[in-house]
């Protein structure tokens, strides 16, 4: 399997999760009572998952990879994905932040929760559209298949060295239950 085949497994995951959180914030704008809850679980899943795993082989795996190949980092595709990773952390603090103040019971942050959980949701699925129908098939064009097997390779590592064995699972756990709640 090639190693962006891999992370487009991941974009799937990653989108239910987006689906659900864009299900709970319609349910808050249509007068449901928010659930604070869920989107701190919806934020560990981002920084664990989102972030802490697939950013994390992007960008110390397949970017850098890129990069010997003969793609820029800056001013190109590359340069852009590690910028919107560096939005969507933004955005994930936000979400964080304001639902521990919901949970404090200030209740004047709500719409600056639904917000920021918009706006992670659009950057998201603006993001891995990108990645599928641009990035990889660079990647795919631009790295020897050889090179390809060597990169999966990587990521399992990454997975186990440095995400930690078994926190996979544990984010697809999480991710299930996310979607079931809605």
């Amino acid at each position: 399997m090639k190693a962006t085949d891999m992370l487009m497994q991941e974009h799937k995951m990653i989108e239910k999760v987006l689906n659900s959180i864009e299900r709970q914030v319609k349910r808050v704008e249509n007068g449901d009572k928010i659930n604070p809850s869920f989107f701190i679980n919806a934020s560990d899943f981002i920084r664990g998952f989102a972030d802490g795993c697939h950013h994390r082989k992007e960008e110390n795996a397949l970017f850098p990879a890129m990069v010997l190949a003969g793609i820029p980092k800056e001013n190109g595709p590359i340069g852009q994905m590690l910028i919107e990773h560096e939005q969507g952390r933004q955005y994930n603090k936000g979400i964080r932040s304001a639902a521990e103040e919901l949970l404090k019971g200030n209740e004047k942050i709500v719409d600056q929760l639904l917000e920021n959980a918009k706006g992670y949701s659009k950057l998201l699925h603006q993001h891995i559209n990108k990645e599928n129908n641009i990035l990889f098939p660079m990647a795919n064009k631009a790295i020897p298949i050889k090179q390809q097997e060597e990169l999966a390779d990587e990521f399992e590592r990454i997975e186990i060295e440095e995400t930690g064995q078994g926190v996979h699972a544990k984010y697809e756990e999480l991710a299930g239950m996310l979607i079931s709640i809605t």
